[in-house]
């Protein structure tokens, strides 16, 4: 290397140095002014692949600094799953109802469906209101919104008077607008290839 290079090298490190610094102090005073705590209702949705996973990653991330999950999954029916399976390991940390039926174009019995969409919802307001839970993740609410399953408006009557320290994710394609509106975080997710495209069937550890 010689001197003119190591010289240029220098002077572009040293400009990185200066650069990142003063990032770093806007930063300083951006934080300053976020001071607010307290519980999240966070929605993942889009025709995207990855909402169901980013909410259980939550779970999980909640799990790491000791505190208590609730699950409840609305759609999915009882086939066993890699998210069942692991969180099964933690009984103390985790209470987790699969309350679904299975995908409504396996039931094909709307009565069933709303029936087991109430019941889901019923779970869900146990688990909002329990004080020993921080974190509950409510699975293809969506959906059930969606389909027309629950009513919409105590949805979110129930959602605007949870705990203010209850942090509740809710996943599914389609989330309500109402419901966005009322979020501090959304989440789309946009679909740019899927391998079921390409004829490549649902694998486990990656898609259940």
């Amino acid at each position: 290397m010689t001197q003119n290079t190591e010289d240029s090298e220098a002077e572009r490190n040293r400009r990185h140095a200066e650069e990142r610094k003063a990032v770093k102090a806007e930063r300083d005073v951006m934080m300053q002014s976020k001071t607010q705590t307290g519980g999240l209702l966070l929605i993942h949705t889009g025709a995207g692949k990855g909402k169901s996973t980013a909410g259980f990653g939550m779970a999980a991330r909640a799990l790491g600094w000791g505190q208590r999950v609730g699950i409840v999954q609305y759609i999915k029916g009882k086939w066993i799953t890699g998210e069942r399976r692991f969180f099964a390991r933690f009984p103390d940390q985790v209470r987790m109802e699969i309350m679904g039926e299975g995908f409504t174009w396996d039931t094909q019995d709307r009565a069933r469906d709303v029936a087991a969409a109430q019941a889901a919802w019923e779970k869900s307001l146990e688990m909002i209101a329990d004080p020993e839970l921080d974190f509950v993740l409510l699975d293809e609410l969506n959906v059930a919104l969606r389909y027309d399953y629950l009513d919409l408006d105590k949805i979110v009557a129930a959602l605007k008077n949870r705990p203010r320290d209850k942090h509740i994710c809710i996943t599914g394609r389609d989330a309500k607008p109402e419901l966005m509106e009322l979020a501090e975080l959304v989440t789309e997710m946009r679909m740019v290839k899927h391998p079921f495209q390409q004829g490549i069937k649902a694998q486990r550890g990656v898609d259940f």
